[in-house]
C-alpha cells in the first residue's frame, strides 16, 4: 500500500472533523461567550443580537487554525498513538491519541482545548461511521459557509424589519 493511498482517506476524514467541530466550536463559544468584549448583556434581545455576531467571528479567525492546525496536530497525534500502542497495547490506541489530542489542545488553554476535544470526539465518530470520502470532505468545507450566511442572513432579516 502506497504513502498517498494510506494517507488520502485519513486527511479527507480529518478535513470533514475538522469543518463539523471548526463549526461546532464557534456556536459554543458564542453561545457561552456573546459578548467577547465584555460590553454587557442586559436582555434576551441583545443576548442573541450579540451570539448573532460572535458565532460568525468565532468562526471566521477559528475555522482556518481548527482546519489547519488541528488537522496537521491530530494526524501526528493518531500516528504517534498507534506508533505507541503498537509496542504497548493495541487496545490502549483510543486513549493515547485522546492524550495526545489534548496535549496538542493546550496551546492557548480551555479555548483550544475545547477545540481539540471536540475535533477528538468528531473524528471518532466518523471512524465509527465509516466516513471518509474525498467528495465528503469537500461538501464538508459548506457546513461553515452554510452557518455563517444563516447567522449573516439573520442579522440582515433583524435589521430590516427592527
Amino acid at each position: 500500500m502506497s504513502f498517498q493511498s494510506e494517507i488520502s482517506p485519513i486527511l479527507s476524514r480529518k478535513i470533514i472533523s475538522a469543518s463539523i467541530s471548526g463549526t461546532t466550536f464557534a456556536i459554543v463559544l458564542g453561545l457561552f461567550i456573546p459578548d467577547p468584549f465584555d460590553v454587557g448583556i442586559r436582555s434576551l434581545g441583545e443576548y442573541i443580537r450579540e451570539l448573532q455576531i460572535s458565532v460568525p467571528g468565532y468562526l471566521i479567525y477559528s475555522f482556518p487554525v481548527i482546519l489547519l492546525y488541528g488537522t496537521i496536530a491530530s494526524m501526528i497525534s493518531d500516528y504517534i498513538a498507534c506508533f505507541i500502542s503498537n509496542h504497548t497495547h493495541k487496545s490502549l490506541e483510543i486513549y493515547f491519541s485522546f492524550a495526545l489530542h489534548v496535549l496538542f489542545g493546550l496551546v492557548l488553554l480551555w479555548y483550544s482545548l475545547l477545540a481539540s476535544i471536540l475535533y477528538f470526539i468528531t473524528d471518532y465518530i466518523l471512524i465509527k461511521k465509516n466516513i471518509y470520502k474525498w467528495s465528503n470532505a469537500l461538501l464538508s468545507l459548506g457546513i461553515p459557509l452554510v452557518v455563517l450566511i444563516l447567522f449573516f442572513g439573520s442579522i440582515h432579516i433583524v435589521d430590516m424589519f427592527g
